[in-house]
């Protein structure tokens, strides 16, 4: 994701020259009065990437409602205050400043992509305002040139985690020796993927090659990969271009197994490669439906089932984890304090959430499993969980 930099790069040189605390004031006075605890919903709802989001707002919309029906927190009701950051880097920056200048929000959840989220981080920053991005994976989120960001976590592991997984899972138990990458250059989320699986893989990358977001014809590069000698194929990037990467090798006769990360995760993949083309096809996920899953990943598929008529989607699981990550937090601190509440988060330790039950480490990254979902006929043919080392 690319648009907006310019206007995103002059938001921060401003927000340098803020005075300390942002929108609570020079006083930097975190407490939050009122009847209501208000958090923020920074969302892809609309444009490129909707379907992250927009399947993030039903896990959350359900936690709040589930939350305010057991009597709230600190006997407080939740508000949602929800706006659309329209997949737009730029728009992601003028949400978080508007939620926490001028709605009060106590905590943000979203945005759902990594470049979004980065986006993000100035305006929470400069407020003091913690958010937590369901999916946003791309390390530099939580760590910028070594420094952790205090106001910035997710429910979701990294990318580095992904990467790293999938490579070891190539060669160890797909007994693959040669690789071919096609990924995605314009989003940070494909360049941290490759540099993982790069640097981990210990056979042969016989070809890097790459798009861009918003491509739809791979028919050239696929031709020059087509008739290389390789076992396979890893495609780090989002449903958009992956789907259509996988319905067009497919079609030239690429049968080589096909790795991505939890960007395929999205039921719109299989839609757009096609069922019979989503085969073979492997990727990270962040919790299972088939392998070990808890009583209260259970009882909370049959929640969303009940309330939307249709199974979660890891994206909806993320974000309900997310907005309950806000709650135990707040209990904790035991006020609605966005630095105690940021604290808190800092210190989460053994919460158990549908994803798995997660410590968030000292780079305010979650400590969790992560499942790998095998694709046969676009239907999930197996699922295997792989516990952190």
């Amino acid at each position: 994701m690319k648009k907006g930099l310019g206007l995103l790069a002059g938001a921060m040189l401003l927000l340098a020259g803020c005075a300390p605390g942002g929108g609570n004031g020079a006083s930097g006075n975190t407490e939050k009065n009122g009847d209501t605890i208000k958090i923020g919903v920074n969302m892809e709802l609309s444009g490129a990437v909707s379907a992250y989001g927009t399947a993030e707002k039903t896990g959350i919309d359900l936690a709040v409602k589930e939350i305010n029906e057991d009597g709230g927190i600190l006997g407080k009701q939740v508000q949602i205050v929800e706006k659309d950051n329209k997949s737009e880097t730029s728009e992601s920056f003028s949400v978080a400043q508007s939620l926490t200048n001028n709605d009060d929000v106590v905590a943000i959840i979203g945005p759902a992509t990594s470049g979004a989220a980065k986006a993000a981080t100035p305006a929470v920053t400069s407020a003091k305002v913690p958010m937590i991005t369901p999916s946003g994976t791309d390390d530099s989120l939580t760590v910028n040139n070594g420094a952790v960001q205090e106001f910035v976590f997710r429910s979701c592991y990294q990318d580095s985690y992904q990467g790293t997984t999938l490579a070891t899972y190539a060669q160890d138990t797909l007994e693959s020796k040669k690789a071919v990458i096609l990924g995605d250059k314009s989003s940070d989320y494909g360049k941290g993927l490759t540099k993982a699986f790069k640097d981990t893989y210990k056979g042969d990358i016989v070809a890097e090659e790459y798009f861009v977001g918003k491509d739809t014809d791979f028919q050239a590069v696929l031709t020059k990969i087509k008739n290389l000698d390789f076992d396979v194929l890893f495609i780090p990037g989002y449903y958009t271009e992956a789907g259509l990467i996988v319905k067009q090798a497919r079609e030239m006769g690429i049968t080589q197994p096909v790795l991505g990360a939890d960007g395929f995760g999205d039921p719109a993949f299989v839609s757009t490669a096609g069922a019979e083309n989503a085969t073979d096809v492997y990727y990270t996920t962040h919790y299972s439906e088939q392998a070990g899953q808890s009583e209260k990943a259970k009882a909370f598929v049959e929640s969303y089932q009940a309330e939307y008529g249709e199974k979660p989607s890891t994206f909806a699981a993320l974000a309900y984890d997310a907005v309950y990550m806000v709650k135990a937090g707040l209990e904790e601190a035991d006020a609605v304090d966005t630095q105690k509440l940021t604290d808190a988060l800092a210190g989460l330790t053994d919460f158990e959430g549908v994803t798995g039950t997660m410590t968030i480490d000292e780079n305010h990254n979650a400590e969790k499993s992560i499942v790998i979902v095998k694709l046969e006929n676009g239907e999930n043919a197996s699922e295997e969980v792989i516990d952190p080392e």
